[in-house]
C-alpha cells in the first residue's frame, strides 16, 4: 500500500508506462519494414483468419518497448539477470520461429532452457494453497517440476490465443493488470514494475494490431508475453502465503489456461498430435457462432475481465465469497467448455442465449 503514499513513485511508474507505450507504438512502424523487407511474413491458410499476408515479428516492439520502460525505473530484484537471460532466449527462440517456423521440440526446449535458469536461480513455486489441506510445501524435485510446467504452460497459453486480431496483446493486458491491482495492494514494487511496462508497450502495440491488424507480435512477442506473466504471477501470486492462494493465478489466467487444456483434451481425444495446431480454440468457436471478428475479441475481452475481477475478489475475500466467486469462476469455464463442443454433446444453450445479446433487429444478424 505503501506506493500510493509515494507521489514521486508514483510519478516514475506513469513515465515509465508512458516510455514503453511510446516506444512501442514508435517502433512498430520500422519493425513492420523490416518484416516485410526480410519476408517476415504471416502467410494465410486453412486455419488462419487473416486473408492477406501480415507482417510477423511486431512482438520485437513489445520486448524494446518493456526493456526501456525498466531501464528507466532500474527496479531491484536479486535474479533480475536470471529473468533478464530467460527471456532473451525466449524472444531468439520467437524470432527464429517467426522466420523459420521452428519444429514444435525445437520451440519447447527454447521454453523449457529459461524455466532451468530461473529454478536454479531460485525462482520457483515452494508451495502451494489447497483446500482442505491447507499451506503444501514442495519437495524439492516436485517444486522444480511444478514450476518447469507453470513457465512452459502459461508461455504456450499466451502463444495459442494468439489467434485474432488484438487477442493475445489484450487479453494480457486485462491479466497483468489484474495482478499488477493486487501486487499494489500487498506492495510488490518489482512485480508493479514489470506489469506498468508491460502494459505501457502491450497498449502501443495494440493500436497498430486491433482489427484490422497492421501488425502481428508472432512467436516474438506472444512467447515473451507468456515468459513474462509467468515470471511475474510466480512473483506476485504464489509468493502469496494464503488460504486458496494457489487458485488465484489460475483464475488470472483462465481463458488461456483453459483454452490450451481443452485444446490438449480435444485433440487427445479425436487422436490427434497435442503439438498441432487447429482452428477450433474458444475464439474460432465464437466467430463460427457468427460474431464478427471485433465482437469475438471484445466477449474474450469480457471474459478476462471478468476473471481478473474474480481474482482480485478471491484474494481479499471472506469464506462466503470465496465460495460464491468459486462457483461463478466453475460456471465461466464451463461456458468456455460447451463453446469448444467438450460438454454439452453438440447443443449450446449458454452460447445461444448469450449470442442473442449481441443481435439486432435488422434481419437477425450479429452487430457489425
Amino acid at each position: 500500500m505503501y506506493v500510493f503514499h509515494d507521489p514521486i513513485l508514483l510519478k516514475k511508474l506513469i513515465i515509465a508506462f508512458l516510455i514503453s507505450f511510446l516506444t512501442t507504438f514508435l517502433l512498430i512502424y520500422p519493425i513492420i519494414k523490416l518484416a516485410i523487407r526480410f519476408n517476415i511474413m504471416d502467410i494465410p491458410n486453412k486455419r488462419k483468419v487473416n486473408k492477406v499476408p501480415i507482417p510477423r515479428m511486431g512482438g520485437l516492439g513489445i520486448v524494446l518497448g518493456a526493456t526501456l520502460g525498466l531501464l528507466y525505473l532500474r527496479p531491484f530484484q536479486e535474479h533480475l539477470l536470471e529473468i533478464a537471460i530467460g527471456a532473451i532466449i525466449v524472444v531468439i527462440t520467437g524470432l527464429l520461429d517467426d522466420k523459420f517456423s521452428l519444429p514444435p521440440l525445437i520451440k519447447l526446449f527454447g521454453q523449457l532452457i529459461p524455466a532451468v535458469i530461473l529454478i536454479f536461480a531460485g525462482i520457483d513455486i515452494e508451495r502451494i494453497s489447497l483446500p482442505f489441506f491447507g499451506i503444501v510445501e514442495l519437495s524439492v524435485p516436485l517444486r522444480f517440476v511444478i514450476t518447469a510446467i507453470w513457465i512452459i504452460g502459461i508461455t504456450n497459453a499466451i502463444n495459442l490465443i494468439d489467434g485474432l486480431d488484438g487477442l493475445a496483446s489484450g487479453v494480457s493486458t486485462i491479466a497483468l493488470a489484474s495482478i499488477m491491482v493486487m501486487a499494489f495492494l500487498d506492495g510488490r514494487l518489482f512485480v508493479i514494475s514489470l506489469c506498468i511496462t508491460l502494459i505501457g508497450s502491450n497498449l502501443g502495440f495494440l493500436i497498430h494490431n486491433f482489427h484490422p491488424a497492421k501488425v502481428y507480435m508472432g512467436d516474438t512477442g506472444s512467447l515473451f508475453l507468456g515468459y513474462s506473466i509467468a515470471v511475474i504471477s510466480i512473483l506476485g501470486l504464489f509468493k502469496k502465503v494464503t488460504l486458496l492462494g494457489f487458485i488465484i493465478p489460475v483464475i488470472v489466467l483462465a481463458l488461456p489456461i483453459f483454452d490450451t487444456l481443452f485444446a490438449i483434451i480435444r485433440r487427445a481425444k479425436n487422436g490427434e498430435k497435442i503439438m498441432n495446431p487447429d482452428k477450433k480454440h474458444i475464439h474460432h468457436q465464437l466467430l463460427n457462432s457468427g460474431f464478427s471478428h471485433r465482437e469475438t475479441v471484445l466477449i474474450m475481452y469480457g471474459i478476462s475481465i471478468i476473471f481478473g475481477i474474480l481474482a482480485i475478489l478471491f484474494s481479499r475475500a471472506s469464506l462466503g465469497l470465496l465460495l460464491l466467486i468459486a462457483f461463478l469462476s466453475c460456471i465461466m469455464i464451463f461456458f468456455m467448455a460447451e463453446l469448444v463442443g467438450l460438454v454439452g454433446r453438440g447443443k449450446k444453450p449458454f452460447i445461444n442465449s448469450f449470442k442473442k445479446l449481441f443481435l439486432v433487429n435488422k434481419g437477425n444478424h450479429p452487430t457489425k
